[in-house]
C-alpha cells in the first residue's frame, strides 16, 4: 500500500513536471508570438507614419513651390517699377542738364 502511495505521488510530480514544462512551452510560445504581432505592428506604424510625413513633405514642398514663385514674380515686378523711375529720373537729368547749358 506504501509502494502504491509512493508510486502515485512520484506519478502526480512527474505528471506535475510535464504539465509545468508543457505550460513553460505555451507561455514562451505565446511570448514569441506575441513579440512577432509586435514587430509587424510597430514596422505597419512606422511605415504609415513615413507615408504620412511623406504626405506632409509634399504638400509643403508644393506651398514652398508657390511661394519661391510669388516672390520671384514680386521681384521682378519691383526690378521693373525700379528700372522705369530709373530711367525717369535719368530723363529728367538730361533735360535738367539740356535745360541749364542750352
Amino acid at each position: 500500500m506504501a509502494s502504491d502511495a509512493v508510486q502515485k505521488v512520484l506519478s502526480a510530480e512527474a505528471d506535475s513536471v510535464k504539465k509545468n514544462a508543457e505550460a513553460r512551452k505555451q507561455s514562451e510560445d505565446i511570448i514569441v508570438e506575441a513579440e512577432r504581432y509586435s514587430v509587424l505592428a510597430v514596422q505597419k506604424k512606422i511605415s504609415a507614419a513615413a507615408a504620412e510625413s511623406e504626405k506632409i513633405r509634399s504638400e509643403y514642398k508644393k506651398k514652398y513651390d508657390i511661394y519661391v514663385q510669388q516672390a520671384e514674380n514680386e521681384c521682378v515686378e519691383c526690378i521693373r517699377n525700379i528700372k522705369m523711375q530709373a530711367e525717369k529720373n535719368m530723363d529728367n537729368a538730361v533735360n535738367a542738364v539740356i535745360k541749364e547749358f542750352f
